[in-house]
């Protein structure tokens, strides 16, 4: 997701500051260069030396004759993204009223001078980041083009984003995005039939492919629905949904106005009739199962030329057969393309596919993460 990515992060003195060493390996791990720049209050909380070990580079503590801040994030600077995580009230102030009198404020003043891109994941007590001051503040930095992380509001306190979010804000902040002003919906995961009040119908997928779409299209510039049994996710707005029927209704109505659907959830085909009380258990039981009707049949016929990408799960193995089945799907149903695998890859964090277009099919074999960006990436070339 960041794989030659440069990011300067700031580390300013909330106690949140704790959280800033495994932020700092997290970016590496998804590729990116750290370089990590203190306030001294930050250093009252957290060693250099622990972010030196964390980003395996020297950390800037102070600014000096070796300019610092504009190697750093000035016109042709070492950063491709200047990400402050955590933020403080009184560092969000500073940045808007252009005071650099921290190393931090400095590299901001410096960045936003320079064009350089500026992520911010405010940090504080829930009644300093409700201060109309803060609150201005923010929306006037805002203003400027800087992108800001919501921070978690828990426990009387605007505690910093996950990981994950920060993450992905620094990636769609330090690329280029193909997909902004589009919106995409994406379907994710298994649906669940009710049995009685706690028996459910349902199958193994885990929407991790659903999410690493959803991630892939965001980190792209998307606007993006998901349509999913799951929790929030900091990069969508979430539609929740459990049956077959409500993740049709979900959809049609998130489609309505989309660009392009990625219908990747797996869909239960059978329904059946709930009992209101629970299946006294030791009995023979027959169930008789109802078809769901097809999400991707429905949302086709109230949007004839919405580009939608299927997915298409098969247990034979066989290439060809899948292809095959891959090209049916998109003659039905007016396809742009088909993610075609195997059902031995649900709930893996690894996979193995066929990107099916009419006239020809790519094959692909790595993480749900990497699929998931070859997908967004067809999607942007096919939107162009």
């Amino acid at each position: 997701m960041l794989e030659g990515v440069n990011v300067a992060l700031g580390v300013t003195g909330s106690i949140a500051a704790v959280k800033t060493v495994e932020l700092a390996h997290e970016l590496r791990r998804r590729g990116a260069d750290v370089r990590a720049v203190m306030t001294d209050s930050a250093r009252g909380i957290v060693h250099p030396w622990a972010l030196e070990f964390a980003t395996d580079a020297d950390v800037v503590t102070e600014i000096t004759g070796g300019v610092e801040h504009v190697s750093l994030c000035g016109y042709d600077g070492w950063a491709d993204v200047f990400v402050i995580a955590p933020a403080t009230a009184n560092t969000v102030g500073k940045i808007a009223a252009a005071v650099d009198d921290t190393p931090v404020t400095t590299c901001a003043t410096t960045a936003l001078g320079a064009g350089t891109p500026v992520v911010i994941a405010p940090a504080m007590h829930e009644p300093m980041y409700d201060h109309p001051g803060v609150l201005e503040a923010i929306e006037t930095v805002e203003g400027w083009g800087v992108d800001f992380v919501e921070p978690r509001i828990e426990e009387g306190k605007a505690k910093i984003a996950t990981e994950e979010a920060i993450v992905c804000e620094t990636a769609r902040a330090a690329g280029e995005r193909p997909l902004e002003g589009t919106q995409v919906v994406v379907t994710s995961g298994a649906t669940s039939e009710s049995i009685d009040p706690v028996r459910v119908l349902t199958n193994r997928s885990s929407g991790k492919m659903g999410r690493a779409v959803t991630r892939s299209c965001y980190v792209r510039g998307a606007d993006v629905t998901l349509v999913h049994d799951g929790e929030a996710v900091p990069y969508a707005d979430v539609r929740p949904v459990e049956s077959a029927a409500e993740m049709l209704a979900a959809t049609r109505e998130a489609a309505s106005s989309a660009d392009v659907l990625v219908s990747a959830a797996a869909i239960g085909d059978y329904t059946v009739e709930a009992s209101n009380e629970k299946i006294r258990s030791g009995q023979e039981l027959t169930l008789e199962l109802e078809p769901t009707p097809k999400l991707i049949d429905a949302v086709r016929e109230e949007r004839p030329t919405l580009p939608i990408v299927g997915f298409k799960t098969e247990t034979s193995g066989d290439e060809a057969a899948m292809i095959e089945r891959a090209r049916e799907a998109i003659d039905r149903t007016d396809l742009a393309f088909v993610v075609a695998n195997d059902a031995s890859v649900m709930g893996k964090a690894e996979t193995r596919a066929l990107l099916v277009h009419e006239n020809d099919a790519a094959r692909y074999e790595g993480t749900k993460a990497g699929l998931g960006e070859e997908i967004a990436d067809s999607i942007a070339v096919m939107l162009a």
